[in-house]
C-alpha cells in the first residue's frame, strides 16, 4: 500500500533508540524526510549510519532535550523558519518504576514536565504550519498503562493519562483543518525499555530474568512480546494520507494484553 507521504517531513522525538528510532527508519523508507531527534547523538549517528544510502540522505539528526525547555525552542525555531513538518511523532523515556504513595510532588512535576508538558510545547509550536497547509499528522506514544495501569508504574499512568486527554481535545480542534491527531498504546514491545523493567522486577523478586520474562508472555493472548517494527508500522499508517479519516483515537498494539473492552 502507498501511504501516500513520500515528500513529506517529519520531526521524530526520542529517536536515539527503541520505539522513536524505529519510527524514524520506517518513516525513511517511505520516502519521508525524518528529523530524528534525541539528546543521544551518538547512538542517533549509528542507526542512521546503519540505513540505505537513499534513507540515509533524508534522515537528520537534531539534538533535543525534551526536560529543556530552550533546547526545545532551538529546535522549533530551526524546523519553522525551514518550513516546519508535516508529521510529529510525540515520543518520551519512562520514569522509573515507584509506587503512587511513594511519588513526591517534585517527582510529578519533574516527569510531567518532560513527558507531557513539553510535547504539549512541541505541538504547538509546529501545528500552525500543518493547520496553514490544511494537512498534518500528530501521533504520541503513550503506553497500555493509560487504560490497564501497570503495577509500579505510577508516574508513567498518570502523566501518560494526561497526554491521552490532551490528544483528544486537540483532534476536535484542528480536524476541520485537515489534521489528526491519535495516541498508540504500546504493551510488551521488546526494546530496552522493557529488558529494564524485567531486570527490575527480577531484582525485586529474587527471580531470573528469563522467569520474569515467561511470567509477563504468559498474560498475552499472542504469547510473545511485540516487536518494534510491527509497532512502528502501525504509527506509520497513522502518519499517512490512508489514515486521514482516523483521528482523536487510542489505538492499541499490545497483543491483546488490554483485557478491558
Amino acid at each position: 500500500m502507498d501511504l501516500g507521504i513520500n515528500g513529506k517531513r517529519a520531526l521524530v522525538l526520542g529517536a536515539s533508540r527503541g520505539l522513536g528510532a524505529t519510527i524514524a527508519r520506517t518513516l525513511a523508507a517511505e520516502g519521508v524526510t525524518v528529523i530524528a531527534a534525541a539528546r543521544n547523538q551518538d547512538a542517533l549517528s549509528a542507526w542512521i549510519g546503519e540505513l540505505p544510502a537513499e534513507q540515509r540522505s533524508r534522515v537528520v539528526a537534531a539534538k533535543l532535550d525534551l526536560a529543556d525547555i530552550a533546547s526545545i525552542d532551538a529546535l522549533a525555531d530551526r524546523l519553522i523558519a525551514e518550513g516546519g513538518v508535516d508529521i510529529l511523532i510525540g515520543n518520551s523515556g519512562g520514569p522509573p518504576p515507584g509506587e503512587a504513595r511513594d511519588a513526591k510532588r517534585q517527582d510529578w512535576l519533574m516527569h510531567f514536565e518532560a513527558m507531557a508538558a513539553n510535547l504539549f510545547h512541541v505541538a504547538q509550536r509546529l501545528l500552525p504550519g500543518m493547520t496553514e497547509r490544511g494537512w498534518g499528522r500528530i501521533v504520541t506514544i503513550v503506553s497500555s498503562g493509560v487504560e490497564q495501569p501497570i503495577p509500579r508504574l505510577a508516574l508513567s499512568n498518570g502523566v501518560r493519562a494526561a497526554v491521552v486527554g490532551w490528544s483528544k481535545t486537540l483532534a476536535s480542534e484542528v480536524a476541520a483543518q485537515g489534521v489528526t491527531v491519535n495516541v498508540v498504546l504500546p504493551g510488551r514491545i521488546h526494546t530496552e525499555r522493557v529488558d529494564q523493567l524485567d531486570d527490575a522486577a527480577a531484582t525485586r523478586a529474587g527471580a531470573t530474568k528469563d522467569a520474569i520474562t515467561k511470567a509477563s508472555i504468559a498474560t498475552i493472548p499472542t504469547g510473545r512480546y511485540g516487536k518494534p517494527q510491527e509497532f512502528a508500522d502501525v504509527v506509520a499508517f497513522l502518519a499517512s494520507e490512508r489514515a486521514s479519516y482516523v483521528t482523536g483515537a487510542k489505538i492499541r498494539v499490545d497483543g491483546g494484553l488490554i483485557r478491558g473492552i
